[in-house]
């Protein structure tokens, strides 16, 4: 137990945890240069098409320093705020992390919001200062914002490059002196927590977790504490490059185990596992559970997948614990999901998963926050969706999220981020200078408002330098209504929104024109209307498609074009009142993009 070290990389997205964590796995022989390809743990084909991680990805390296053999469990974790869950799942499974800084941009938001997390859980924290070989690193700059931040010695600070190898032999040595071995007593009842869990058509789900006490042996008769399921360890193993069984895990080990589990239902993230036989008294503490932000339906194109769409959402939710799902219906769109993403960014992957991998064509509705509602009866009403919303007449109050944000940005960008967040309804509560030209400003504001389009527009006005982090703090009231798109007098309402009163005339008028372009002309008028209530507040026409009747009538009386023109009309009138109108999957899409 005393040569085995567990640690995660953790930093801001793009600072390249992954490009050293390859390294890392070349140095100890992990992996030969001709099985070598760039961010090697990054096996999702989406992952390396976007060049981020999504996912969390544990393996074991071997070291060897001095005469002894040291086994070091390293998972590298995602950046992007939006997939913070799973960082706090491999905080929980370790003893230590790298804190890896990018020298050329140095610290940034997710990197404090990060740092915190591991400092919360006693994890030891060994900084590097990472891309030392760019023209543009500031290393002199750059350590001083760590030692700032961390309290630590500057010496204390690696200098490394994930590109070129340089530091990678002094992280390892670190990691042996630094990071404790793990804590536990491996003659106690069995204690393992489960921290991930993928699914696998031909052997069932595959639980990866760490050992906190005791042992857990092949053909061991196992139980999950939180589901009261009892298996057979059919197979246990270490994870390498590809799983390695093993007859043995003990103490501090980090590994797998198969036992033919078909549901998804019966592995629970942050469950505990123990011996049928001899059992734990209690089970570990888990993690706390993961609250969505962001809320939207997914709806099969083909009413006929839903059955097919409810099984890639489960084994979709396996793979990623963050994802909740329940089942509603809609009018406009039939039986499908209301899905809650920790942000758009999530939204995005998981769309992209179940087109991917699942091959499931699905319409995502406009995104949405929930809602407390408080009615006239001193009921509290939790709504997700705006059609749940109740009568107008019964509502007392509505209380909407609000977020505490800290972005750091560049100090000639930092009036341009401040106007940014208060056309957003946000209020100012502090600015710090952390250098003479970076600031940390923190706004409190409606997690409603950066749902759409805050972040794409935080980049491009802070030109790619402001990096952005939020939780959320407390509800508060607010003056909303719900704004209902009309097609030919019928409602949407997957393009339902609720939104501040002040906002909904300009948006409304914004969705009509977005309309007006996509739908398709019909043999009759199409009036797209936005409405409060009864209170209609926009509308744009979609013409109808039209023969020229008048066309034959040459010369002569004009009663004669009106007549042919009246008879036009009264044809469309009748086609209007048996014609439907079909809103194509872009239409859905637009809302999101309105800029």
């Amino acid at each position: 137990m005393k040569n085995i070290r567990n640690f995660c990389i953790i930093a801001h997205i793009d600072h390249g945890k992954s490009t050293l964590a390859d390294r890392m796995l070349l140095k100890t022989n992990t992996l030969s240069e001709r099985d070598f390809k760039d961010q090697v743990l990054d096996s999702m084909e989406l992952e390396r098409e976007r060049g981020i991680t999504i996912k969390s990805h544990a393996i074991q390296m071997e070291y060897r320093s001095g005469n002894e053999r040291y086994f070091l469990n390293l998972i590298d974790t995602p950046g992007h705020v939006d997939f913070s869950y799973e960082v706090s799942r491999s905080i929980v499974a370790c003893e230590g992390a790298l804190l890896v800084v990018d020298a050329t941009q140095g610290i940034q938001a997710q990197t404090i919001s990060n740092l915190y997390q591991a400092i919360d859980n006693d994890l030891e924290v060994i900084p590097v200062l990472n891309k030392m070989d760019l023209e543009a690193a500031m290393p002199e700059e750059v350590k001083d914002q760590i030692v700032d931040l961390l309290g630590c010695e500057r010496k204390d600070i690696i200098e490394a490059s994930g590109k070129t190898g340089l530091g990678v032999d002094r992280i390892l040595e670190e990691i042996i002196v630094k990071i404790p071995p793990p804590q536990g007593d491996p003659h106690a009842p069995l204690q393992a927590l489960i921290f991930d869990s993928v699914f696998n058509s031909f052997r069932g789900i595959h639980v990866y977790f760490k050992v906190v006490n005791g042992e857990i042996r092949t053909d061991d008769h196992v139980k999950f504490v939180a589901t009261g399921k009892q298996y057979h360890a059919d197979e246990i193993g270490v994870l390498k490059l590809k799983m390695e069984p093993r007859n043995v895990l003990r103490t501090g080990d980090v590994g797998y185990i198969i036992s033919g589990i078909k549901s998804s239902k019966e592995v629970k993230v942050g469950d505990t596992i123990t011996h049928v036989v001899n059992p734990c008294e209690k089970a570990i503490e888990g993690f706390k559970d993961v609250k969505p932000m962001v809320f939207a339906g997914i709806y099969p194109v083909d009413a006929d997948d839903y059955e097919e769409l409810r099984v890639a959402m489960e084994k979709l939710q396996l793979n990623d614990a963050s994802l909740s799902y329940e089942p509603e219906s809609s009018a406009a769109l039939g039986f499908g999901f209301r899905c809650g993403f920790l942000g758009l960014l999530h939204m995005e992957i998981i769309q992209e998963r179940l087109d991917r991998e699942f091959a499931m064509n699905v319409i995502t509705t406009v995104p949405n926050v929930s809602f407390k509602v408080y009615t006239k009866k001193k009921e509290i009403i939790e709504v997700h969706n705006p059609s749940g919303l109740p009568e107008i007449t019964t509502i007392d109050c509505i209380e909407e999220p609000y977020i505490t944000a800290s972005i750091i940005s560049r100090s000639e960008y930092i009036g341009s981020v401040m106007k940014l967040c208060i056309d957003k309804r946000g209020t100012l509560k502090n600015q710090v200078y952390l250098t003479s030209d970076r600031v940390e400003v923190t706004f409190e504001m409606p997690l409603a408002e950066i749902v759409f389009d805050f972040y794409d527009k935080l980049k491009s006005i802070s030109k790619g330098y402001a990096s952005f982090d939020y939780y959320q703090s407390s509800f508060r009231k607010a003056n909303l209504v719900r704004l209902d798109i009309l097609l030919n007098g019928e409602m949407v309402d997957a393009l339902s929104t609720l939104i501040h009163k002040d906002n909904a005339y300009d948006f409304g008028r914004r969705i009509c024109v977005k309309l007006k372009d996509l739908i398709p002309r019909q043999q009759f008028d199409i009036a797209i209307q936005a409405a409060i209530g009864a209170k209609i507040i926009a509308r744009e026409t979609v013409k109808a498609v039209r023969k020229d009747v008048t066309a034959k009538c040459y010369g002569g009386d004009i009663t004669r074009k009106r007549k042919l023109l009246e008879k036009q009309k009264k044809g469309k009138k009748r086609m209007r009142q048996v014609g439907n109108v079909e809103v194509p999957q872009q239409a859905f899409l637009a809302v999101l993009k309105l800029d």
